[in-house]
């Protein structure tokens, strides 16, 4: 009997030493020690021995279960120890643990898509600072002091001259200071106007383009425009233009598109009219020349802006325009 219980004790430890993961320890430790391991079922059968060789078997029983019972949490221990550590271990059995991808914001997503079409188009993207003169925000634009324009472009004053500006617009008067004609551009950036509920946010974005050149005409404008409405969304989709009034443009035009939800039926995103505003757009004003030096008996241009909000909850179907400001990742994630 006593060779039987030594033979298990060497056939585990034989076994321990070739172990390579405690994964491997720990089913050693169950076939050995478990409720029906070998050493176990060798202590329950002692009884089954003749009366004067149970002592010595019991014993050595234990002795061989505390010697296993130990090698087996050492074995463990100093595993998990060299595993910790070795820092630089890679275990390449392991799955692969993929990064967290982002992703663009649909706003960025939108203002990048317009910019590219322009850029097919030869215009240059201009940028210009948020903080911006009073001058440069409304009086270059042909919009003057207590001018009633200015009511519709409720407006954030860091001084009495300094403004966060109300439109992109101040960059188109800086390029046309420092460049001659011809000149094409789009202006991309964020706006601030003091204006918050569910249809307006403090903070917006705005896409705003500029082309200056000789015997420029409203039918460009229309072209370019057209063009860029069918690469937003599909050349299905038709606009119409609308008179109205811009200190900056004369003639100036609202631009409608053909509700891209109903496509013209009615609904309660076009309020059954069947057309969506998108943007305004105009000639530029001869005061505007004028004030940055330009000759209007040789040049002319046209001038239009677009809030990029408002073409991204059409492109994608958003509904609330507090969603793109929310920093929720189950929405971001769509896009």
């Amino acid at each position: 009997m006593e060779n039987r219980i030594e033979q298990i004790e060497a056939e585990a430890l034989a076994l321990l030493s070739d172990a390579s993961d405690v994964e491997q320890i720990k089913s050693l430790s169950v076939k050995y020690l478990g409720r029906k391991g070998l050493v176990t079922l060798f202590l329950r059968n002692i009884s089954e021995l003749p009366v004067d060789e149970r002592p010595e078997a019991g014993k050595q029983a234990n002795i061989t279960k505390k010697r296993l019972e130990s090698a087996f949490e050492e074995a463990a221990k100093r595993m998990e120890a060299d595993f910790s550590d070795d820092s630089d271990a890679i275990d390449v059995s392991l799955p692969g643990r993929p990064s967290p991808q982002g992703s663009l914001h649909p706003i960025t997503t939108i203002t990048r898509h317009i910019c590219s079409i322009f850029a097919r188009m030869g215009f240059d993207i201009a940028e210009g600072p948020e903080v911006e003169n009073d001058y440069y925000n409304f009086e270059a634009l042909n919009i003057p002091k207590n001018h009633p324009a200015r009511d519709m472009q409720d407006t954030f004053y860091v001084s009495e001259n300094i403004v966060l500006r109300t439109h992109t617009s101040p960059i188109q008067v800086h390029v046309m200071e420092q460049n001659a004609p011809p000149i094409r551009i789009v202006a991309p950036g964020k706006v601030y106007r003091c204006d918050s509920d569910l249809t307006h946010t403090p903070m917006f974005h705005q896409v705003e383009g500029l082309l200056v050149d000789e015997e420029v005409s409203f039918g460009d404008l229309k072209g370019i425009l057209e063009s860029l409405v069918h690469q937003i969304f599909d050349e299905n989709i038709r606009l119409r233009f609308r008179p109205s009034f811009f200190p900056f443009t004369e003639p100036s035009a609202e631009v409608d598109i053909l509700c891209v939800m109903c496509r013209g039926k009615g609904c309660k995103v076009c309020s059954q009219t069947g057309w969506l505003e998108v943007m305004g757009c105009g000639m530029v004003h001869p005061a505007v020349f004028e004030n940055v030096g330009y000759d209007t008996s040789i040049f002319s241009g046209f001038a239009f802006g677009m809030g990029v909000e408002r073409l991204a909850m059409l492109k994608y179907g958003i509904n609330d325009l507090r969603m793109f400001f929310e920093s929720d990742l189950r929405f971001l994630r769509q896009f």
